[in-house]
């Protein structure tokens, strides 16, 4: 993992916390939360306060997640916005925080100039020892102040400000009246400059949990269904029909396209499919050729071309199903058929343009974990998981791919694969020549076991 963390694509983005000031605002803060203190001179933090370092020294990762319901976060400024949230137990965790921020982020700026503020993502749910319980999140609120106390202080004071103003013998209530001054002491003028939160409630309705072994939840959709990626043992009473594990290919496939949640990536708009296909079809090659101990070192095109016809014998069917679509995407074979029983199925699709896009591509990076981009941009758990079991070839290989072609342009390579361009003209969209293709999937109607 070191050459992962050397090339910045693990921990990267985190905020460096070395100042006097904030290490002792960060204590404050963790203290208030958690009873605990830390004697580090400098550490690093994510989006939510907490620090590997930090983890480590009290010997503790979860020091902000005790049972992976309702994280706890320490904001020391507003730049922890743009940092990764690690060990993340909810796919919508990160958003909710990232949305607080710039929800808030002129309040927040402020209230951190002096203090840290602290606060947790606060759902019905404290206990999931049950998989039912996970039905019973609805909507996150986020709960947040500084450590001492300055929102709440600031609520109180508008109230006796009000009080105040609407009775008439105020001005004789001397108690009051101190009160008022010893408040405002603490929050500054707050009828000039409200120290207030914009409420921050977020709605969770669909969304991955890494508790057991990692489930994706679809509730809020015409077909609900949970995707279990450890499978369907222990995962009872749940008040959805459909239960599917990730062998059920034919009936995931069913589960996409009854929703409208995919779009096969040949029919994508802006999108250079054959590039997408051509790189895809590489990784296979790489991890075939890694398998059998190959040299790996300064490949091109043509030397990749090289390795995947000296190694045909060991490219599984992924890699052929996906030729033969490059070869009609580049006009030089005829339409495929490649039903969800071939194991190039989930490689040909991408997310349709939905508001569970995200959610949809990190289930099919977990679908298709030899395409290693989309692994790594869509589901980093599943990717630092699966790379500390890879040979070494592959490691160097795919951390020095990472590095050249996602790094430099992360925004660039995101949107490229995964952004869905708009109709410019304002016109219907064009229905695909094929009516058949329309009416029964990208593919071909899908196999009903």
């Amino acid at each position: 993992m070191k050459r992962l963390i050397e090339k910045g694509l693990m921990f990267g983005n985190l905020i460096h916390v070395d100042s006097p000031a904030l290490i002792d605002r960060y204590n404050r803060a963790l203290k208030h939360l958690t009873g605990k203190r830390t004697d580090l001179a400098d550490f690093h933090i994510d989006i939510s306060g907490y620090s590997p370092e930090v983890g480590e020294a009290l010997g503790d990762h979860l020091y902000l997640n005790q049972g992976g319901v309702n994280r706890q976060f320490i904001l020391l400024t507003t730049e922890q916005k743009s940092a990764p949230l690690l060990n993340a137990s909810f796919s919508t965790s990160r958003d909710i925080l990232k949305n607080f921020i710039l929800d808030n982020e002129a309040q927040l700026f402020a209230l951190t100039a002096t203090d840290a503020v602290a606060g947790e993502l606060v759902n019905s749910v404290f206990d999931v020892s049950e998989p039912a319980r996970l039905f019973d999140i609805r909507r996150v609120v986020v709960e947040a102040d500084t450590t001492a106390g300055t929102i709440r202080h600031a609520e109180h004071l508008a109230r006796l400000v009000e009080r105040f103003k609407a009775e008439d013998d105020a001005w004789f209530d001397d108690v009051l009246i101190a009160e008022m001054i010893g408040l405002a002491g603490k929050t500054g003028d707050v009828t000039r400059n409200p120290v207030k939160l914009k409420s921050a409630e977020y709605e969770q309705r669909n969304f991955w949990t890494a508790h057991f072994g990692g489930l994706y939840l679809f509730q809020d959709l015409d077909h609900p269904a949970v995707i279990a990626s450890a499978g369907r043992d222990g995962l009872k009473d749940l008040p959805v029909k459909h239960v599917f594990d990730l062998g059920e290919r034919n009936r995931i496939a069913r589960f996409f396209e009854l929703n409208d949640l995919v779009e096969p990536i040949v029919k994508a708009r802006g999108l250079d499919a054959a590039a997408i296909l051509r790189q895809k079809m590489d990784f296979i090659v790489i991890d075939a050729a890694a398998g059998a101990g190959l040299d790996l070192s300064d490949l091109d095109r043509t030397h990749m071309r090289r390795l995947a016809r000296a190694n045909a014998d060991r490219l599984p069917p992924e890699y052929h199903g996906l030729n033969r679509l490059l070869n009609w995407a580049e006009g030089e074979g005829k339409w495929p058929r490649i039903s969800s029983d071939d194991p190039a199925y989930f490689y040909t699709l991408r997310a349709a343009d939905t508001g569970n896009r995200d959610l949809v591509n990190m289930l099919l990076a977990e679908l298709t974990p030899l395409d290693v981009r989309q692994l790594f941009i869509c589901h980093k758990d599943l990717f630092y998981r699966l790379f500390r079991d890879w040979p070494e070839a592959k490691k160097s290989y795919v951390a020095d791919f990472l590095e050249r072609e996602y790094q430099v342009d992360k925004a660039g390579a995101r949107a490229a694969l995964y952004g869905h361009e708009a109709d410019m003209t304002g016109a219907e969209p064009t229905p695909p020549a094929d009516d058949l293709i329309r009416r029964v999937g990208p593919w071909g109607a899908i196999a009903r076991r």
